[in-house]
């Protein structure tokens, strides 16, 4: 039977280049560990969907050796088991969603399949600032996602607001560092040097502020743009054979984005009446981000949630989580016919 007061629930998140297994009870995150292909992915300068998919094949078995150690338990105590089902890379949510079928066969436990999106949400049920009050505005920012939610609540009515119309923040942030001459991830690196830089020496543009776009795109975002702006001002000074300021160049960079996901969240605080704002993402690691935001937030009298950085990255935490979440409301489990949805929409939150 079931523990609907508080369930023992291991998550597996395959949804990129980090293969994260979790485990929680209830609200009590009691393991969560990532195994992260990245440096694999840098010799090409990005993400490389087969890579990440055979990366998560040899990383999973020892991720959940070391979960199930580190939370001090045995398999056969688990209530249920929940994966990522999308989105994300299709070959790498197949390896996760084959893992976590096969796991609950074998222990014939419940099986979750949630969305990837409002597990960062759900990462905030793990934190120490008390529950997630609803209905709350959440800005993701990742290298693959750039998504602004009205969470109403976080099992049952979630609504994507916007989302990038072209590169997330994150891969902008890694290709500004590749026309910089900077190390992958761009954004760690972007990071450190932009702190001796002038984020005012350059006035990169913001991608649909104009009123002709907040008309269409009040809530969206876009940094091809920007990246665009940052490559042909850098190409100008190349050819003239002037010496690029590379902390300027990544400082004012690092701004414009920062200015455009602020506001825009910001913006969506007020128009819905909503003062709770929640971070989420691996792009929140950004210093400047998380500066921002808390002054903007702070001004709008709109209060600020950012989880722990280890939970703002993709996690198998932040997925048990949310299924934990799901099952104390009485949620009924997911039917083995589900598969791997890379495009899977922001209201699918628990896929059956």
């Amino acid at each position: 039977m079931i523990n609907r007061e508080a369930p023992l629930v291991l998550g597996i998140e395959t949804s990129c280049d980090e293969t994260g297994i979790g485990i929680v009870r209830g609200r009590e995150l009691l393991a969560n560990v990532i195994a992260s292909s990245m440096n694999e992915h840098a010799r090409y300068g990005g993400v490389v969907p087969e890579v990440a998919a055979r990366a998560h094949l040899e990383a999973l078995r020892p991720a959940l050796t070391e979960a199930v150690a580190t939370a001090g338990i045995e398999l056969a105590d688990l209530d249920a088991v929940a994966v990522t089902s999308g989105p994300g890379l299709a070959g790498a949510l197949m390896v996760g969603v084959g893992a976590a079928k096969a796991l609950a066969l074998s222990l014939d436990k419940p099986l979750y399949a949630v969305n990837h999106l409002v597990g960062h949400v759900g990462a905030d049920v793990l934190g120490e600032d008390g529950p997630l009050e609803y209905p709350t505005i959440a800005l993701l920012v990742s290298g693959g996602h750039t998504s602004l939610l009205l969470v109403k609540d976080l099992t049952s009515d979630v609504v994507m607001l916007g989302e990038t119309i072209d590169d997330a923040a994150g891969e902008a942030f890694d290709k500004v560092a590749r026309i910089l001459g900077l190390p992958y991830p761009g954004g760690p690196h972007i990071d450190r040097v932009a702190a001796d830089g002038d984020p005012k020496a350059i006035r990169f543009p913001r991608g649909l502020t104009l009123p002709k776009d907040m008309d269409k795109h009040r809530y969206d975002f876009s940094f091809s743009g920007l990246k665009t702006a940052v490559a042909r001002w850098v190409e100008v000074r190349r050819d003239a054979g002037e010496e690029i300021p590379v902390a300027d160049v990544a400082a004012s960079f690092r701004e414009a984005v920062v200015d455009v996901l602020t506001a825009k969240a910001i913006a969506a605080c007020q128009d819905y009446g909503v003062p709770r704002l929640l971070l989420g993402g691996g792009v929140v690691a950004n210093a400047r981000l998380r500066e921002v935001a808390s002054q903007r937030a702070e001004a709008a009298g709109v209060e600020l949630r950012i989880p722990a950085f280890s939970l703002c990255t993709d996690n198998g935490a932040m997925i048990a989580a949310l299924a934990s979440e799901l099952i104390m409301e009485g949620a009924q489990p997911s039917s083995l016919s589900f598969g791997a949805d890379s495009t899977l929409p922001v209201t699918d939150i628990h896929v059956h």
